[in-house]
């Protein structure tokens, strides 16, 4: 007779910061990994080492050159520019 390996259930706060390091590292949650605790843990802790890819938020020169410029043109910068670096810089080389 074999024997089954019942392991702990995950709990809501483990999926949802396993999801949200899996946005934050451009990476898939494996479905096998969300149905056991332990496995969790060890992807969890394996992903919150790696750095974000791309370290994609603006560099604080980039955001006061973009309020310098939306300050002069009399504009606003949109929010979702504040987040990602590409984004912002588009925004600047088309409001030079």
């Amino acid at each position: 007779m074999e024997t089954a390996e019942f392991g702990l259930p995950v709990t809501p706060r483990q999926i949802a910061y396993a999801k949200s390091l899996a946005l934050r590292n451009r990476t898939l949650l494996p479905w096998d990994v969300q149905h056991d605790r332990q496995r969790l843990s060890s992807w969890i802790e394996a992903q919150a080492r790696l750095q974000p890819v791309g370290g994609s938020e603006p560099t604080s020169k980039q955001v006061a050159f973009a309020e310098r410029i939306a300050r002069h043109k009399r504009r606003a910068i949109p929010d979702e520019c504040f987040r990602d670096r590409q984004l912002l810089s588009r925004w600047i080389d088309s409001n030079k």
